[in-house]
């Protein structure tokens, strides 16, 4: 790769022969695609205000917080003029999780969405990201940049789709026609004038599926959902107690929620992840949900060390598995377990966890198998 005398306005050949670069050492860095984006977001920030002024976002009050920076790179990071995409697939290996599908059908078991069964992939990318920004430093010299992992006001969605790295589905996820949509994104902002790839074109047609698939309705039309019925939000990003109209619905989910990739078409094509650090840990793509309640807070936070589950902390941990235990069969382990957290010093937990104690006792008690 030549080293360029002015990074800033390179020849068209050069721009193209730098952007080739930057997609190969990408690569090397084990992301599985990589884009250059516009970072014009003109369309998509008049739907994105629209989406909160519908009150979508629920309590997620820092989706509003900064303005226009998230639908504008260049007030987020000055100096901008292009974006850097990537994606990295996550979805597990057969011989490594148990089957998503069965797990769901699993009452007495917990699901975790399995992008969090593995290490945490907000560090994980920022730091391929940046050793990426070191590689094509080593070419041209020092430029203006900057990293993101879902860790600031960025539309990645909405960028990785001017990248070309696929198109946003009718379940608001994006898609990639080789690769389905079990992936994480990545962002560098940089002051590199670099030719932006063609943005990907649509490809859901006249398929609904996600639309019916979702537990809670929260798709409430094509490429519009609302995060307050998500399980994902309520799981997660929800600090308060969750809907009493909701927690049935939620069924065995403890942390997030895939119904609606699981059942899209295109994942056909996903492929596993070449990470070894998003390998399932400490049994979590099938915990016993009566194990899981009684985990500690030392434990919780020894259990969950380096993973995006430790994020909503021990006490929301709680409350979830509370809400899976509610809607399990009726055993006298699960009574038990839930009796065992009825005087938790959270009165969020306890709280959820009568809600549980009586779905339980609202049911026969569940015959062990002959």
């Amino acid at each position: 790769m030549r080293h360029y005398t002015n990074v800033k306005s390179p020849t068209t050949a050069d721009r193209t022969e730098l952007v080739a670069a930057i997609k190969r050492w990408s690569a090397e860095l084990g992301f599985a695609a990589t884009g250059i984006a516009s970072i014009d977001l003109g369309a998509e920030e008049s739907r994105f205000h629209d989406w909160l002024a519908a009150g979508f976002a629920g309590r997620m009050a820092y989706l509003e917080r900064h303005g226009t920076k998230r639908t504008r790179p260049a007030e987020l990071v000055p100096g901008t003029v292009s974006c850097i995409s990537a994606r990295i697939d996550y979805w597990p290996h057969a011989a490594d999780a148990a089957d998503a599908a069965t797990v769901l059908a699993e009452p007495d078991r917990g699901y975790v969405s399995r992008y969090a069964l593995g290490r945490d992939y907000h560090k994980l990318v920022r730091q391929r990201l940046q050793r990426l920004c070191e590689r094509i430093a080593a070419a041209i010299g020092p430029f203006g940049h900057r990293v993101f992992a879902d860790s600031a006001p960025v539309l990645e969605k909405a960028l990785a789709r001017n990248a070309g790295l696929g198109w946003i589905g009718k379940h608001t996820n994006l898609i990639s026609r080789d690769a389905g949509s079990y992936f994480f994104l990545g962002e560098i902002y940089c002051d590199l004038d670099l030719p932006a790839d063609a943005p990907a074109s649509a490809h859901c047609g006249s398929c609904e599926a996600c639309r019916p698939a979702c537990p809670t309705g929260a798709i409430v039309a094509p490429y519009r959902l609302d995060a307050r019925r998500c399980i994902s939000y309520l799981t997660i990003e929800l600090h308060e107690a969750i809907p009493v109209e909701l927690r049935r619905a939620i069924g065995n989910r403890i942390y997030g929620c895939d119904d609606c990739q699981l059942v899209c078409p295109w994942n056909k094509f996903a492929r596993p992840t070449r990470e070894a650090g998003f390998a399932p840990r400490e049994g979590l793509d099938r915990p016993d949900l009566v194990a899981l309640i009684g985990w500690s807070e030392p434990e919780f936070l020894a259990r969950t060390a380096g993973s995006p589950i430790r994020r909503i902390g021990h006490e929301r941990w709680l409350r979830n598995v509370a809400v899976a235990l509610g809607n399990a069969p009726r055993s006298e382990a699960a009574v038990r377990a839930l009796a065992a957290r009825s005087d938790h010093p959270s009165a969020l937990v306890r709280e959820h966890v009568r809600w549980a104690l009586a779905e339980q006792e609202s049911r026969p008690l569940a015959q062990p198998n002959p």
